[in-house]
C-alpha cells in the first residue's frame, strides 16, 4: 500500500510533467504566430510593392488590409489578380 509520500510524489511528478506539457504548447504556439505575423507582413508589402511598381491604384480598404494578413503573399495575389480580372478592390 502506498503510503501518504507516495501519493505526495505522484502529484509532484503530475505536476512537472503538466507543465512540461505547457510550456511546450506556449513554444510552438508563439513559433506559429510568428510565421503568421512574418507572412501577413509579407502580403502587405507585396500588395504595397503592386500597387507602388505597377500603379494598380487598389485601394487600401479593411477588407483589402484582411485578406492580406490572413492569407499572407497568396491572399496579396488573390486580391491583385482579382483587381485586375474583375476590377474589384
Amino acid at each position: 500500500m502506498v503510503g501518504r509520500g507516495g501519493d505526495l510524489m505522484l502529484a509532484e511528478l503530475f505536476i512537472l510533467f503538466a507543465l512540461i506539457v505547457m510550456v511546450i504548447v506556449v513554444y510552438l504556439v508563439f513559433k506559429m504566430i510568428k510565421h503568421i505575423v512574418i507572412n501577413s507582413i509579407l502580403g502587405l508589402l507585396v500588395l504595397l510593392a503592386a500597387n507602388f511598381v505597377f500603379g494598380l491604384k487598389i485601394a487600401y480598404t479593411w477588407v483589402v488590409i484582411l485578406i492580406c494578413a490572413i492569407g499572407g503573399v497568396i491572399g496579396a495575389v488573390i486580391v491583385i489578380l482579382l483587381h485586375l480580372l474583375i476590377g474589384m478592390f
